[in-house]
């Protein structure tokens, strides 16, 4: 025979049929966990579970200090990401986002000489411990937290020249390709491995999302014309706000 559902599940559904009947509105806070858990005649731990399930979904939303509410729903904006789509006179970010009649900016923070950890150096096809220049970036969109980057660029390919600080000297915030051609580098390609994951709890506190919220996280590495990796970053960019598209060129014959 089927083992029964779990009681945290059981919880679970109930408490979504509840807020899909209107019970709790968005932007209500629910009861006290243990309001809920002696309602529902169980332990702290089995309420908690439940809501966690709901959290996990994003029907609800955790506020630290101040309880559970329900998930006010946001409008999902579409990311265009296109095939070597830095070949613009400003940021691609910036680009995508005043396509769309909305401004994009960042804050930065570089940092030279910074040894490349294994998984980097793999992805660099460099040795573990080769000297990069690591910059952390937080995107904003109209003035909100939009996406996070972590960016690695060989010092091998950019030591002695303007563009060795991706923030600072004529081409600042340009973009890798606009920056890698003034020194005679041409990004040839890019690959970009998307996958599901989970918000830590530092990538929530940046983004303005909660702990365990669903992210795309990208890994993307840029490559020159004799193949070889001049820039890798992980980008993280919150589900809720963002849906993706890739954007490909069509061969005609």
């Amino acid at each position: 025979m089927p083992s029964e559902v779990p009681p945290y599940l059981q919880i679970s559904d109930d408490l979504r049929r509840r807020i899909a009947e209107g019970e709790w509105p968005p932007g209500e806070r629910l009861p006290s966990r243990a309001q809920l858990a002696l309602a529902y005649g169980v332990g702290a731990n089995v309420l908690q579970r439940a809501q966690e399930r709901l959290i996990a979904e994003g029907l609800l939303e955790g506020r630290a200090g101040s309880g559970t509410y329900v998930r006010t729903p946001t409008e999902r904006s579409r990311m265009v990401r296109a095939r070597l789509s830095d070949r613009h006179t400003d940021s691609p970010f910036r680009t995508r986002l005043r396509e769309q009649g909305r401004t994009g900016s960042w804050e930065s923070n570089s940092h030279v000489r910074t040894p490349a950890p294994e998984h980097v150096a793999q992805r660099l096809n460099i040795t573990p411990g080769d000297l990069t220049v690591r910059t952390c970036y937080e995107f904003l969109a109209d003035g909100r937290p939009a996406q996070l980057a972590e960016s690695w660029e060989p010092m091998a390919v950019t030591d002695g020249t303007p563009v060795l600080m991706p923030e600072f000297g004529p081409l600042a915030g340009r973009g890798v390709v606009e920056r890698m051609a003034s020194i005679g580098v041409v990004v040839d390609f890019a690959v970009e491995l998307p996958r599901p994951g989970r918000a830590t709890t530092e990538q929530a506190h940046l983004l303005g999302i909660s702990a365990g919220d669903l992210v795309t996280l990208v890994e993307r590495t840029y490559f020159d014309l004799d193949g070889r990796a001049v820039e890798t970053a992980d980008i993280v960019i919150p589900d809720a706000l963002w849906e993706i598209a890739y954007e490909f060129p069509v061969e005609r014959r």
